[in-house]
C-alpha cells in the first residue's frame, strides 16, 4: 500500500508540473500575440494635424490628415463655422484620401485682421483658399462645397478647371432657384445697405441663431453636440467680427451675379459632381439641389433627412457616399 501511494503521489505531482508549464506556455504565446498586435501599425485613419500656413501675409489656420500622396480633398466650410465641420469627416476618409481644410480669415483659428486692412468678400476668400493650395503645392483636388464654401469654390473651379478632379457639394447653392423665404431678409439689406437691416440680420449668428441652425430639421436633436456652436462662438465673439458677418452678408449678392457663370462652368466642364444635401434645410432648401441637374448630365444626387449641418446626423453616411463616389470615378 505504501508504494502504491508513492506512486501516485509521484504521478499527482507530474501532471501538476505539466499542467503549470503548458499555462505559462499558452500565457507566453498570449502576451507575446498580444504583444505583436500591440506593437502593429494602426489599420486604417491617419492622425488629423491642426497646423498654422502663412497665406497673403495672413496666419491661415487649417487641419490636414490622410497620405500626401493621395488625391486631395478640399474641404471649404460654410457661415458661421470653420475646419471644426469637417473633423469627423476628416477621421472617416484620411485612410484613402488627403484631406484639406482651411479657417478662413475671421473664422475658426485663423487671423482676423481689421476691416480697415482687409476686405471681407468673397472674392478675397477664394484669394487665399487659392494661395493656400499654392502654398501647399496642390495642383489636383477635388472640392467639398458647404455653404460659403460653395461661392469660393466655385470661384476656383472656373478659374482653374484643369485643375478639379470632383465636386462634392452639400447644401451649397449656385442656383437662384435656392434662394427663397429665409434669404428676404438678406436681400432687403443687399437693395438697402442700412444699420437698421443689418441689424435684422444678426440674429442669425447669435447663441439662439447658431443653435438654431445647427438643429432645424434634423432628425433627432439630441444627436447635434452643442460644442458646436459653442465653438463657432469664440471667433464670433471677437471684437468686430459682428461686422464682418454683416459685410459678408452684404457681398453674397456678387456671388448671385455670378451664378450664371458658374452654371456654365458646370455645362461645359461636367466635373464628375457628388450631390448629398440635408432636405429639410431652411437656408438652402432642395430646390436648390434640385437645379443643379439643369447642368450636370451625370450627377449622383442623394438627399439627406437632416438639417443644414448635414454632417452633424449623417456624416457616415456621407463619408459612405463619398468613397463610393470617388471609387467609381477612379480618383484613389
Amino acid at each position: 500500500m505504501k508504494n502504491v501511494a508513492v506512486k501516485f503521489l509521484a504521478i499527482a505531482i507530474t501532471v501538476l508540473i505539466a499542467g503549470y508549464a503548458c499555462g505559462s506556455n499558452t500565457d507566453m504565446v498570449a502576451n507575446k500575440n498580444a504583444s505583436s498586435v500591440n506593437n502593429k501599425e494602426p489599420i486604417g485613419n491617419h492622425a488629423t494635424l491642426h497646423k498654422t500656413i502663412e497665406v497673403n501675409g495672413l496666419k491661415i489656420f487649417y487641419r490636414e490628415a490622410g497620405p500626401k500622396d493621395a488625391p486631395t480633398l478640399l474641404l471649404l466650410h460654410g457661415y458661421p463655422t470653420s475646419s471644426h465641420m469637417f473633423r469627423n469627416l476628416i477621421e472617416d476618409l484620411s485612410h484613402s484620401y488627403h484631406l484639406l481644410a482651411p479657417d478662413y480669415p475671421g473664422y475658426g483659428r485663423s487671423e482676423q485682421p481689421p476691416m480697415a486692412d482687409f476686405a471681407y468678400t468673397f472674392e478675397n476668400m477664394s484669394k487665399i483658399v487659392e494661395g493656400f493650395l499654392e502654398a501647399l503645392n496642390i495642383e489636383k483636388y477635388s472640392i467639398y462645397l458647404m455653404d460659403y464654401g460653395a461661392p469660393i469654390g466655385y470661384r476656383i473651379a472656373a478659374k482653374y478647371p484643369e485643375r478639379v478632379e470632383s465636386l462634392i457639394i452639400q447644401n451649397g447653392g449656385a442656383y437662384e432657384e435656392g434662394l427663397r423665404k429665409f434669404w428676404d431678409p438678406i436681400k432687403k439689406f443687399w437693395n438697402e445697405n442700412t444699420v437698421e437691416n443689418g441689424k435684422a440680420l444678426e440674429g442669425f449668428h447669435s447663441p439662439d441663431g447658431l443653435k438654431w441652425q445647427y438643429t432645424h430639421g434634423v432628425q433627432n436633436v439630441e444627436k447635434i453636440s452643442p460644442d458646436n456652436w459653442n465653438i463657432d462662438l469664440q471667433h464670433l465673439a471677437r471684437p468686430e467680427n459682428n461686422a464682418i458677418q454683416l459685410a459678408m452678408f452684404y457681398d453674397y449678392r456678387t456671388n448671385v451675379a455670378l451664378y450664371p457663370e458658374w452654371q456654365a462652368y458646370l455645362r461645359k466642364y461636367q466635373p464628375p459632381t457628388l450631390i448629398v444635401w440635408g432636405k429639410n434645410d431652411h437656408i438652402f432648401p432642395p430646390e436648390g439641389a434640385q437645379a443643379y441637374k439643369k447642368d450636370l448630365k451625370n450627377i449622383d444626387f442623394n438627399l439627406l433627412n437632416t438639417g443644414h449641418f448635414a454632417l452633424e446626423e449623417e456624416g457616415d453616411a456621407i463619408a459612405e457616399h463619398i468613397l463610393r463616389f470617388l471609387a467609381k470615378h477612379n480618383i484613389k
